[in-house]
């Protein structure tokens, strides 16, 4: 492959949207430091057009305000692979809005391709074999390796081909109006949320199977953790995993050997951050224990009978179509309907994720398992 276009100024970005102008469509993709950083941000922008690669360098104090138009275009198709934590991400940090996408990882599933993840789709159409060197690379260091960038740019130089191999075979299977409608929800998805709530510790695996004093430990260390990872500037777990916070809040220790002693917790946690954790023990030990969240409502034996049967018809299409069960429709749609059942065609368009073609293709049939379930 060339090397890549860098864009890391303002008139080096103004020639990249020249060049974009009037293209039809467009490949992009992101690379993250989630790995690397207490918030992850955009460090890379690929984009690739017949015969030339880019790659955009958001840390390099660039407005980047001028892509807007191009991904909030709908006359310019945007192709990516596995869209939707590209969208969420690029909302988040720059605000962007997005019409006309193409995902070539949903087209391969309702294609009913075997293997969806790039690495083995470009294997198996292109011949090509990417390099797994990079997958967990910083891409937030600077300066930016030259064999890196070739690497992001494999995620973009074989995707319009890609794409058009996709379209024609989705247009010849009577498939392109449902890709349409997944993309679309995809271009919808909300931004990537930065917010954290102390209360998110109900989500540490463990979190209910304390009791209530040790839970209110959890929360304390649950806070500090984000504290501190935010001031070093790093993931939470590379502070501490979920799993030793439980630990420890089961554990109770209030000396540092105490500390040592604790299933996963390493010599170095002790010297870097026992005085902060046995502080934060104390608090959890006086602190008034937290309220867990109302337990979500259970359903009825004939919204289960509903939900059943309608997995069961699921299963049926996705089998006669070759697909998995959540391209025909998501589990989330499946209990909207179980939930309260519709009982009629006009009924149906008020089902989120149900969009125009799967009400029109699978909508009578849809009816038909809510009729025929009995009420309990």
């Amino acid at each position: 492959m060339p090397s890549p276009v860098v864009v890391t100024s303002s008139t080096e970005l103004a020639a990249l949207l020249d060049s974009l102008s009037g293209q039809p469509a467009i490949a992009f993709d992101t690379e993250s430091n989630s790995l690397y950083a207490y918030q992850e941000q955009v460090c890379l922008i690929q984009c690739s057009i017949p015969g030339t690669d880019y790659v955009v360098d958001p840390l390099a104090g660039l407005d980047l305000s001028p892509l807007a138009r191009v991904f909030a275009d709908p006359a310019v198709q945007k192709v990516f692979h596995a869209a939707q934590y590209d969208v969420m991400c690029l909302k988040r940090d720059f605000g962007f809005r997005f019409a006309n996408l193409f995902d070539t990882m949903w087209s391969a599933r309702i294609l009913g391709w075997p293997h969806v993840g790039l690495g083995d789709v470009l294997e198996e159409n292109f011949g090509v074999h990417t390099n797994k060197r990079y997958q967990r690379f910083n891409w937030g260091r600077r300066p930016l390796d030259p064999e890196a960038l070739t690497y992001a740019c494999m995620d973009t130089h074989y995707l319009l081909p890609l794409r058009q191999i996709q379209a024609d075979a989705l247009m010849e299977g009577g498939r392109f109006e449902e890709a349409r409608e997944v993309f679309d929800q995809i271009a919808a998805s909300p931004p990537m949320s930065h917010t954290f709530d102390p209360d998110d510790f109900w989500r540490v695996k463990g979190a209910f199977d304390l009791n209530k004093r040790e839970q209110a430990i959890l929360r304390e260390l649950y806070v500090w953790r984000d504290r501190e990872a935010r001031r070093q500037d790093r993931p939470l777990f590379k502070v501490l995993h979920d799993h030793i916070l439980v630990s420890l809040a089961q554990a109770q220790p209030r000396t540092r050997k105490g500390l040592s002693a604790v299933r996963g917790t390493k010599p170095y946690h002790v010297r870097r951050y026992g005085a902060a954790l046995l502080r934060a023990i104390k608090r959890g030990l006086r602190a008034r224990p937290p309220q867990p969240p109302p337990p979500p409502p259970r359903h009825s034996e004939a919204q289960m009978a509903r939900f059943q049967a309608l997995r069961d018809w699921r299963k049926t299409v996705a089998a006669r179509r070759g697909v998995d069960a959540d391209v025909v429709v998501g589990n989330a749609v499946l209990w909207a309907l179980a939930e309260q059942p519709p009982r009629t065609l006009a009924g149906l368009s008020r089902v989120e994720g149900l969009g125009p073609w799967k009400r029109k293709t699978y909508g009578k049939e849809v009816l038909k398992v809510l009729r025929q379930t009995p009420e309990m």
